[in-house]
């Protein structure tokens, strides 16, 4: 019988990289759900059952599981179409769609997609995010819908320089995006 050391020898480094993946993902998941209009229970269940799926599937070194914050706008209009019962049932089509689709290797055909349309989509996505938390660091409640959130901002810009909290807010947030812009532009140690 093989030693477990001999059975999974990167059984150690495997175990702080899932550390650090669930430490990302799992808040992340949660975010999303909130983000989503959805309970944040089911983005910590979606997390679990995810993670613990997708590690039983086979994949490849390539492969990234986890959640997509640029789906929160796809799942948020799901929700509000359809309703919350409908999104188990979609969410579970659109898995064994892929799932089916990886079976009869069909991924090669996504290649045809341009990358200029993947990257037009995804930064339009992450329009809508960030527009999102701009009213959340103005202590405002967004609009609805993507386009309102953008046409919304010069508006929200002055109710939220007129308001008593949000100052303080927007100073946090501000100071936090300097934070994480000029991090790297700190000397390193010698």
């Amino acid at each position: 019988m093989p030693t477990p050391r001999g059975r999974f020898p990167f059984l150690r480094q495997d175990f702080a990289a899932s550390l650090v993946v669930f430490l990302v993902a799992l808040p992340l998941c949660v975010g999303v759900a909130v983000a989503s209009g959805v309970p944040a229970e089911l983005g910590l269940v979606t997390g679990i059952v995810g993670g613990i799926v997708t590690g039983l599937l086979p994949g490849s070194s390539l492969q990234v599981s986890g959640p997509a914050a640029g789906l929160t706008v796809l799942v948020f209009e799901a929700v509000r179409a359809f309703g919350l019962p409908a999104l188990g049932v979609l969410v579970l089509a659109a898995g064994l769609l892929q799932l089916a689709m990886g079976a009869l290797r069909l991924g090669r055909w996504f290649r045809a997609i341009s990358v200029s349309v993947v990257e037009g989509m995804l930064a339009g996505i992450g329009l809508v995010i960030i527009a999102g938390q701009l009213y959340a660091a103005a202590g405002l409640r967004a609009p609805a819908s993507g386009i309102d959130k953008i046409t919304g901002l010069p508006g929200a810009l002055l109710d939220a320089l007129a308001g008593t909290r949000a100052p303080a807010s927007l100073a946090i947030g501000a100071g936090t995006v300097a934070v994480l812009v000029l991090w790297p532009r700190l000397p390193r140690r010698a």
